[in-house]
């Protein structure tokens, strides 16, 4: 009696072992199928608010009690209002001509970055999702969020604060990072393989933008002047990390050029 049950409790740990041994194999693949499937349906999503804009003032809305402080209807539908989009246009490019000017300045604390250049949640936009990146080449769509904060490069492409906002224009650079080898979420893992030439789209509630691949560039961590707004030039980066081979990471950048 007593084997039989030694038996059967062998049988449950072996398969409790195995069970978990397929999991741990298979978590990754899943994860980031079920990321990519995420961010591109952020994305999509965003494409639709972008061309079917709330119309309406969301200022004016929360005061007269329309909306909570998250943005939300009374019934929990989340709105975004086009008024609120056009004076974060304005804000977005007062902070780029300011850019222009104290860049360097601002360039300094890698704290920093993960703030936020825009508190996007002050014009009705509660999601954090500034637009969109795609890369055809190679498959990939991503949300563009403010901040490299964590959560942020978890889920889709993080704009570094203290460069330009990828709004497009004369003298400007802006640095979009994302994960690479990152268990789960193969975001940024392919961008190098873009070839010079490859296109690059970046949309945003204004406007829709194509950038092409120019170069790449590996740089060690505590370089910036690559990430510097270049005179005359309307350029977007993409920036990850990639090893040094001596436990350490150096990053790769991926220069886009718009003409």
């Amino acid at each position: 009696m007593k084997s039989k049950k030694a038996r059967r409790v062998m049988v449950i740990i072996a398969t409790f072992f195995l069970v978990t041994g397929i999991g741990l194999l298979l978590f990754p693949q899943v994860s980031n199928t079920y990321g990519k499937y995420v961010a591109r349906n952020i994305s999509d999503d965003f494409e639709t608010r972008a061309e079917h804009p709330r119309k309406g003032s969301y200022s004016d809305a929360k005061k007269n009690g329309e909306v909570d402080g998250n943005g939300c209807l009374a019934d929990g539908t989340q709105v975004v209002y086009d008024v609120d989009i056009k004076r974060l246009k304005e804000d977005s490019i007062k902070y780029n001509n300011m850019l222009k000017k104290h860049q360097w300045e601002k360039l300094t604390n890698s704290l920093s970055y993960e703030q936020p250049s825009l508190k996007l949640s002050e014009y009705g936009i509660f999601d954090g999702v500034y637009g969109y990146l795609e890369a055809p080449t190679i498959g990939m769509k991503l949300p563009i969020y403010l901040g490299t904060a964590r959560n942020h490069l978890s889920y889709g492409a993080a704009h570094l604060t203290y460069t330009s906002l990828p709004i497009g224009g004369q003298d400007t650079n802006a640095v979009l990072a994302g994960h690479t080898g990152y268990v789960g979420r193969i975001f940024f893992d392919d961008i190098r393989n873009l070839q010079i030439n490859d296109k690059i789209n970046v949309r945003t509630y204004w406007s829709k933008m194509t950038y092409k691949v120019v170069s790449t560039k590996v740089i060690k961590p505590n370089e910036a002047s690559d990430i510097y707004i270049q005179k005359g030039k309307d350029m977007i980066i993409l920036m990850t990390c990639i090893s040094n081979g001596n436990g350490g990471f150096d990053r790769y950048l991926v220069f886009c050029e718009r003409k």
